[in-house]
């Protein structure tokens, strides 16, 4: 007696079956009936490309980096304070 799989059928004779499919992205969504998003995704692209073109431009920095981080560097400095807490044992540094 061998061990029972779905539905209760005998696993000791199942057969593993691999199957490899050679196709573009653009034919596996077609096939899977997924939208076409690369108009959508092209005009995303360009205007993130010119923001952050104007503001490398503008040679403004801070722009750039509000752009890359909007939330500043509080989020940065919470994680750090964060990993350091975690690293530290309880009860350790607290003399």
């Amino acid at each position: 007696m061998g061990i029972k799989g779905f539905w209760g059928v005998d696993r000791s004779e199942a057969m593993k079956v691999t199957v490899n499919i050679d196709c573009t992205p653009e034919e596996a969504r077609t096939f899977l009936g997924l939208p076409d998003v690369s108009k959508l995704q092209d005009a995303f692209v360009k205007e993130m490309r010119k923001s952050m073109e104007n503001a490398a431009n503008a040679g403004n920095i801070q722009e750039l980096m509000n752009f890359w981080m909007p939330g500043g560097t509080q989020g940065w400095q919470d994680m750090q304070k964060a990993f350091w807490e975690a690293a530290v044992p309880k009860g350790k540094g607290e003399d």
